[in-house]
């Protein structure tokens, strides 16, 4: 705030208060909520047509070209936007405080909204953990630099022609990201389709086949159980019961439908058939002490390895252990996220040693002879997003994919000796893409800083120069808060009564039986008494009666457009009944 102390200091509750419509559509309306903006281009992407039998309870703001729209929920995601010309008379979500000025350029008041102040100033202001928000009022009460609008010009044809280039390097390195998104999943898809390794399948011979190494972990794996269950029965003192091992429960068999078909050599099978054992992590309460032992949660899992940046713990000797420590080769399977985010997956080689892992993770212990990778190189390829899409459980917020689901995934697997070749192809490749991709983060993460430096010299006044012949914006400033204190003197306007709003009504339905055609709503109001003057709370009272009439199905009511399908007024027509 020091940079500011020598300015002419206003706020937004001052300069951005013009009264906003609260009438909500009287008609079939676009729709323009939080969603709709794209928080990357600070624009308007998704504005939505509906009939007014869909209208939201929040669609109630009747926007204007050149609103400026701030979201309130969640300010640190910035999602604001400029009202263009094709959504003026849009509806507006309540979720948004609407800025507009007489004396703020809607440019200037937009790039005002994306400055690092004023979101981290919301940010620190934010109420409530489930639906955290700020309030109008906050929005309100931010201080910044006044200038007058001739200087405001300036300032944005500045940012414009230093933002256009930015824009044009992120646009150019959010192209490269994207790009290698997308050569990431071909690299996934090559391996577990056995393209990345079909020159070495050429030239080598396994000793023995995908088909015939699934037998041996099938053998190894009964053989597990029924010692196992010996040593259960001498453990109790008992013989074992005729036909014990007929007890044996048979792994899932995979279902390959719709799945490709593999190199020779190779064969489907099920993470069942596959596993040693599956395990939930812990739900017990982490700490920030690294004395203790580190648990791996949904957001250590990123691009198919594990990152440690970000840690939590659970003492040294918490009763779950060492029962949930992790061992090397365990995949670790994010079973409850986002829908966009459920089933990631990585494969945990004792980058820390001990570790565990949280109960939104479940971790997965192959056999010998499968390696973990080939398995997660496929649950994180199309193949296995599809799958995830196809057993998901939407939730409240959120995705769900169980231990049982995760079970039955079929899986290729490859000779042994194979394998081995496609990790190996597969970490050198992927190593290339983790480079370039942290390269591509760093210059975003310096265009956006570089952004931000711009936009504070602007509303500091080190941007652009101040043109001495111009009028100070002191002076300004001064003469608007004196026209702002002559219009609170003014007498308060008296609410219109329910009784008032009933005979309204009744006299508005009159003249539309009269009429008995089309009417423009104007035209039906002055007839009953509602004067081209009226008060903009007399007007939203009457237009919430319509509404009521027209969802009991008594009124029909029609916006007239221009021949560029702009909104020029509505028109009601009473129907019969």
């Amino acid at each position: 705030m020091s940079e500011l102390n020598q300015r002419s200091l206003a706020t937004l509750g001052e300069l951005a208060d013009e009264p906003v419509e609260q009438t909500g559509p009287t008609s079939d309306f676009v729709y323009v909520d939080i969603s709709s903006i794209d928080r990357e281009t600070k624009k308007i992407t998704e504005a939505k047509a509906l009939t007014l039998s869909q209208a939201p309870s929040r669609a109630k703001q009747l926007l204007r070209t050149g609103d400026v729209l701030v979201s309130m929920t969640r300010p640190n995601l910035n999602a604001v936007a400029l009202v263009p010309e094709q959504l003026d008379g849009a509806i507006g979500s309540t979720g948004f405080r609407v800025l507009r000025s007489r004396w703020l350029r809607p440019e200037f008041l937009l790039r005002l909204v994306q400055s690092q102040r004023f979101v981290d100033e919301m940010s620190a202001l934010v109420q409530g953990a489930l639906y955290p928000a700020v309030r109008p009022k906050d929005i309100a009460a931010f201080t910044f630099a006044f200038e007058t609008p001739v200087q405001q010009a300036r300032i944005v044809a500045k940012l414009e022609e230093l933002l256009s280039d930015l824009d044009t390097g992120v646009a150019e390195l959010k192209a490269a990201q994207k790009k290698l998104g997308q050569y990431r999943q071909s690299l996934l898809k090559a391996a577990v389709e056995g393209a990345l390794t079909a020159e070495w399948r050429a030239n080598n011979t396994p000793s023995e086949t995908g088909a015939q190494l699934l037998q041996r972990i099938l053998t190894e794996r009964r053989a597990r159980w029924e010692a196992k269950q010996l040593a259960k029965f001498a453990e109790q003192g008992k013989t074992p019961p005729k036909d014990w091992q007929k007890k044996y429960p048979e792994p899932v068999r995979p279902d390959i439908t719709d799945l490709p078909t593999l190199p020779e050599g190779w064969v489907w099978a099920s993470v069942d058939q596959l596993t040693v054992e599956q395990k939930y992590g812990s739900s017990s309460k982490t700490n920030e002490d690294p004395t203790g032992v580190p648990v791996l949660r949904m957001g250590n899992i990123q691009d198919g390895d594990l990152d440690f940046s970000n840690l939590k713990y659970l003492p040294v000797d918490h009763a779950e252990f060492p029962g949930l420590h992790l061992q090397d080769g365990d995949l670790l399977f994010n079973r409850t996220n986002s829908p966009e985010l459920v089933g990631k997956t990585a494969v945990y080689r004792s980058q820390i040693s001990p570790c565990s892992f949280a109960s939104y993770l479940i971790s997965v212990r192959f056999s010998a002879g499968y390696i973990p990778e080939i398995a997660s190189a496929f649950i994180n390829s199309a193949y296995g997003k599809r799958w995830i899409k196809s057993v998901v459980v939407q939730q409240v917020g959120q995705a769900n994919v169980n231990g049982s689901k995760l079970s039955a995934l079929a899986v290729p697997v490859p000779p042994f000796k194979e394998q081995q070749e496609i990790v190996s192809a597969l970490h050198a490749q992927a190593s290339e893409i983790v480079d370039q991709l942290k390269s591509v983060d760093i210059s975003l993460k310096q265009s956006n800083a570089q952004r931000q430096n711009i936009l504070r010299a602007a509303f500091v006044g080190l941007l652009v120069p101040q043109d001495p012949n111009d009028e100070l914006a002191s002076a300004l400033l001064e003469r608007i808060r004196a026209e702002r204190a002559e219009r609170v003197k003014q007498p308060k306007t008296r609410k219109t009564k329910p009784k008032e709003i009933a005979i309204m009504v009744s006299q508005l339905i009159g003249v539309l039986a009269q009429a008995g055609d089309w009417v423009p709503a104007q035209e039906a109001f002055r007839r009953c008494g509602v004067a081209d003057g009226a008060l903009t709370e007399r007007i939203e009272e009457l237009y919430a009666e319509l509404r009521k009439l027209d969802k009991a199905g008594r009124l029909a009511v029609e916006a007239v457009t221009d021949a560029q399908g702009r909104k020029l007024y509505d028109k009601l027509k009473l129907l019969a009944g």
